[in-house]
């Protein structure tokens, strides 16, 4: 493996943390012993293009500094490549991260992670999602959660996670059950009505909401959860259950496992690691071992 590292940096993750979190990053790792440089695109497009081409000179890992939509662009260079990555989490989600067991908001700790993993060669393989050309590595929002998304990116104010909380607020007064049409694997056409569907290859999102609170990282299979037709009082009880994994035993939800699952339904976007895919209907598979990922 050459010493030489990519560090790819968002430096507006969590207002501002990922242009202050690359330093102490790089220096754990310049100390251990590594050549760092630093690639910063003028917009996501540039950026990836860069980590792209760092990946095909032999980079000797590639370090996404930022959160979980900087982890998402770096898996588009890395997915089913052998070059590794790191993670230097210290957006406002940071769930791959914590699926991992990695350092949050901590970027010299993490950058001694990456560091003695790539040393030592530990390296975990792990499954991700794939729609289209496009890889994710935590989960696919479909209904109410990503109308939230939707809303809150449309609101220019307040900033940070309070926005969310206010969209879900008013989707919550305006929603009404979606009828999705779903397809687990070769299977049957399940039509239902739900108010959402989420699909999970690591188990949270959000900032540790825990939708697909079984599912794991490695096995070759997503969990499926499903949300199923919830007034708005049921849905308020159910909610902030998703923090514990508590939902899961409402008898309003119900998981399944596949390895393939097609999503449609109208009107509704998908969104998978907090970013927009486009609108349902959209298929997921899960890619066993796509990426090697430097763990403490």
């Amino acid at each position: 493996m050459t010493s030489e590292i990519t560090l790819f940096v968002n430096p507006t993750a969590g207002r501002g943390r990922g242009a202050h979190a690359a330093q102490p990053a790089a220096s754990a790792l310049r100390a251990a012993g590594f050549s760092v440089r630093t690639v910063v695109g003028e917009n996501a497009e540039d950026a990836l293009t860069r980590a792209r081409a760092a990946v095909a000179e032999g980079t000797g890992a590639l370090v996404a500094v930022g959160g979980d939509g900087m982890a998402n662009l770096a898996l588009q260079a890395v997915a089913g490549t052998r070059t590794p990555l790191g993670l230097v989490a210290v957006g406002t989600g940071n769930d791959f991260a914590r699926a991992l067991g990695l350092p949050v908001r901590d970027p010299a700790a993490a950058g001694r992670v990456i560091a003695e993993a790539l040393k030592t060669e530990r390296l975990r393989a792990v499954d991700l999602g794939r729609v289209g050309g496009r890889w994710f590595g935590t989960v696919l929002a479909s209904g109410f959660d990503s109308r939230v998304n939707d809303r809150g990116n449309r609101m220019r104010w307040p900033v940070g996670r309070i926005k969310y909380d206010l969209a879900m607020l008013a989707e919550l007064a305006a929603f009404r059950p979606l009828s999705y049409r779903i397809t687990l694997d070769d299977g049957e056409v399940r039509e239902i009505e739900a108010t959402l569907v989420a699909v999970g290859n690591g188990p949270s999102y959000g900032g540790g909401m825990k939708i697909c609170a079984g599912a794991e990282l490695d096995d070759g299979l997503f969990d499926v959860t499903v949300v199923g037709d919830c007034g708005r009082t049921t849905l308020l009880k159910v909610f902030p259950k998703v923090y514990r994994g508590t939902h899961l035993d409402h008898p309003k939800v119900t998981v399944y496992r596949a390895a393939r699952v097609a999503l449609a339904a109208d009107g509704v976007t998908g969104y998978a690691d907090g970013e927009p895919l486009g609108p349902l209907p959209l298929t997921a598979e899960c890619v066993r071992g796509a990426v090697r990922v430097a763990i403490p």
